[in-house]
């Protein structure tokens, strides 16, 4: 990947357009945090981030409060592109050039608004000295402390398959189960030919929860949304076992870092 790539990412407030403060967490009403978001992996899925964080903050703080959000949104075509081809190290190489943009451009934190590309979250948090927010690490964490050891992870194939994610949560004592093969084409398909592209079926609807029934015959005991766009079709409260979305997680996160609840 060239670096011309990188330089024609767009981002939603860059220090190059406009000028930021030049330390971290000015002046803002409340002394946010800006939380420095790395998207467009979908677009749709970016969308919920942006509008869930804003809603968290707005609950916390009440008014007209929003939060202090420094977006980068990149082509995910080009994304989708190298996850195909297995050109991993390109795609980490692109995403950490985006997080040292977000540093530049005052972020206080990093977060990747993907699950999958969480495959590469090594490269990202290492590319500048910024807290990184691991969906993973804050997922498992909420299930431990829900006292739940074995769900469902309902994602993307490269996610269920690679192995990174299972590795991670069996770090937590967690142990993940993925859907058999034929079900994981199909919800592959669900998420990339559909929710990616804003389309939410009923009759899609209805393969997830049947690929939890079996599950829970399997000994699930719970549900991970492992996708940024899972929650488009699947609500926590109206599933066959317990749910866990961890875009919900991963923002309450951020919310708290923003706040200055947590390190």
């Amino acid at each position: 990947m060239q670096s011309k790539t990188a330089s024609s990412i767009a981002i939603a407030i860059s220090a190059r357009r406009i000028k930021l403060p030049s330390s971290r967490c000015q002046e803002t009403s409340m002394n946010l945090k800006r939380i420095g978001l790395i998207g467009g992996m979908s677009f749709e899925g970016s969308a919920i981030y942006y509008r869930k964080i804003n809603e968290a903050v707005a609950r916390a703080l009440g008014g007209l409060n929003s939060a202090d959000i420094l977006l980068a949104s990149v082509n995910f075509q080009d994304i989708v592109d190298m996850q195909k081809a297995g050109r991993w190290d390109d795609a980490a190489r692109y995403l950490a050039r985006v997080a040292e943009q977000l540093r530049d451009g005052g972020a206080d934190c990093v977060m990747i608004c993907a699950v999958t590309m969480h495959l590469v979250a090594d490269t990202v948090a290492q590319a500048t000295p910024l807290p990184f927010i691991h969906i993973v690490d804050e997922t498992a964490r909420t299930l431990q402390s829900a006292g739940y050891a074995k769900p469902l992870l309902l994602a993307t194939r490269y996610t269920m398959e690679d192995g990174f994610y299972q590795t991670l949560m069996q770090s937590h004592g967690i142990e993940i189960l993925i859907p058999d093969e034929n079900d994981r084409a199909v919800l592959n398909g669900i998420i990339f030919d559909e929710l990616s592209q804003g389309n939410v079926l009923n009759s899609s609807r209805a393969k997830l929860i049947a690929f939890i029934e079996k599950a829970r015959a399997r000994g699930a005991d719970s549900v991970i949304f492992g996708c940024t766009e899972i929650g488009m079709i699947l609500q926590v409260d109206a599933l066959p076992l317990p749910g866990f979305d961890s875009v919900d997680i991963h923002v309450d996160a951020a919310v708290a870092f923003a706040l200055g609840q947590r390190p």
